[in-house]
C-alpha cells in the first residue's frame, strides 16, 4: 500500500469499515420502525442460532481433542484408510528394503569379482602359487628389486 492510498481513504480495510458502520446505523434506524411480532420472530430465531453455534463448537472441541489424542484412525474423524492409502504408506518400506537387497547384491558381486582379478592374476603368473607362502619370496618382495 502507498501512502497515498492511506491518506485518500481508499484502504479496503477502511472502506470495509466505512460499509459496516453504514449498515449498521440503518439497521438500528429501521429497527425502532419494525413491528413487534417481527422483532419477536427475530430474537427467538437469534437465540436458536446462538443455540447451535455453542453445541457446534463443544462438537468441534471435542472432535479436535478426539483426533489430537494420536488415534489409531486417520483425521478424517472416524474413517478407516482406504486400501489405496495403506499401500501408500507401505510402499517405501517396500523400496528401503529392495535397495538394501540391491545394495547388498552388489556388494557381494564386486567382492568376487575383486577375487576373481586376484585368482586369474595368480594363475597367469609365471611364478606357481606356492612362491607366494614361501617366507623367502615374502623377504625378497619387501626388500625390493636393487
Amino acid at each position: 500500500m502507498t501512502t497515498q492510498t492511506r491518506r485518500s481513504g481508499t484502504d479496503p480495510g477502511n472502506l470495509e469499515a466505512r460499509f459496516g458502520l453504514r449498515i449498521g446505523a440503518l439497521l438500528t434506524e429501521q429497527a425502532q420502525h419494525t413491528p413487534h411480532d417481527v422483532t419477536e420472530r427475530l430474537r427467538f430465531a437469534r437465540e436458536q442460532a446462538l443455540a447451535r453455534a455453542r453445541t457446534s463448537q463443544a462438537a468441534t472441541a471435542t472432535a479436535t481433542v478426539v483426533v489430537g489424542a494420536g488415534s489409531s484412525r486417520s483425521a478424517t474423524l472416524g474413517r478407516q484408510p482406504s486400501w489405496l492409502t495403506r499401500f501408500a504408506s507401505l510402499l517405501p518400506l517396500v523400496a528401503l528394503v529392495g535397495g538394501l537387497l540391491l545394495i547388498d547384491e552388489w556388494h557381494d558381486r564386486a567382492e568376487i569379482e575383486a577375487a576373481a582379478d586376484v585368482d586369474s592374476a595368480l594363475l597367469g603368473d609365471v611364478l606357481p602359487p606356492d612362491a607366494y607362502s614361501d617366507a623367502g619370496f615374502v623377504e625378497f618382495l619387501k626388500q625390493g628389486h636393487d
